[in-house]
């Protein structure tokens, strides 16, 4: 039987713990995965590493929306990347995008260079290409290892055709992880259709800190207010059943 590594995307220490539990292969830390992962603080790393014996892909996005950083931006990248290497990630997982869509060589160059020896992943900014197979052969050219895509569509399960053409088109260069809305009930016909040995996934369940009770009034966020007394971590035991169904 063919084995299929899983890869869970965790936001801290507790999900990377629970991923451990239903049986993860490697982990992916990041912050804030509610804008789609930002980088982790250097804290949350070394917890990690010191709790959990799984590969550790550490996320490099110094703020959200979109992947054209300003030069203080791109400067706090490279610094949280050296920090990360220090403390002991076992890779990057990053994204230099130009205005236009086109892959920004020298910046995804400098990480790689900077991380030399460790993993080198670059994530979903490839969904947004200007020209997917131009960026991939480049991303291969520089030395890039692995590259997360949903292979340009909002859910994985409705870009696979493009993601097989990535495999296709790959040939063994680079890995290519499908990810993004990968569940029990469709990842066997996602690793069928794509020709993948790797899977993304993430699955959160919903726990109570009663801590906030005394002052329902009081939001300490953003226009969204969510429940003040609830926080989401990695469901162990959904990772495990998708564990076992692979």
């Amino acid at each position: 039987m063919k084995k299929y590594l899983l890869e869970v995307c965790c936001g801290s220490v507790e999900d990377v713990l629970e991923a451990e539990r239903g049986g993860a292969d490697r982990v992916e830390l990041n912050s804030c995965l509610f804008h789609g992962g930002l980088t982790p603080s250097i804290g949350e790393l070394i917890t990690a590493k010191k709790l959990s014996s799984l590969p550790i892909m550490t996320m490099v996005r110094p703020r959200q929306g979109g992947f054209c950083y300003t030069k203080a931006e791109y400067m706090t990248a490279l610094s949280d990347a050296e920090k990360l290497l220090e403390n002991g990630t076992d890779g990057l997982v990053f994204g230099f995008l130009k205005e236009d869509g086109s892959l920004d060589r020298e910046r995804t160059k400098e990480l790689c260079r900077l991380a030399a020896g460790k993993t080198k992943v670059f994530h979903r900014a490839i969904d947004v290409a200007d020209d997917w197979k131009r960026m991939l052969g480049e991303l291969i050219d520089i030395g890039v290892d692995r590259v997360l895509t949903s292979g340009l569509a909002p859910d994985v399960y409705y870009g696979t055709d493009v993601i097989r053409e990535m495999v296709e088109f790959a040939a063994g260069r680079i890995q290519i992880l499908p990810g993004a809305g990968v569940n029990l009930k469709n990842v066997d016909k996602i690793m069928e259709l794509t020709g993948c040995n790797q899977v993304h996934v993430a699955r959160f369940k919903s726990l109570i800190d009663p801590s906030t009770a005394n002052n329902r009034d009081i939001f300490y966020g953003g226009a969204l207010y969510p429940p003040e007394d609830r926080y989401d971590v990695i469901d162990g035991d959904y990772i495990s059943r998708i564990r076992e169904h692979l």
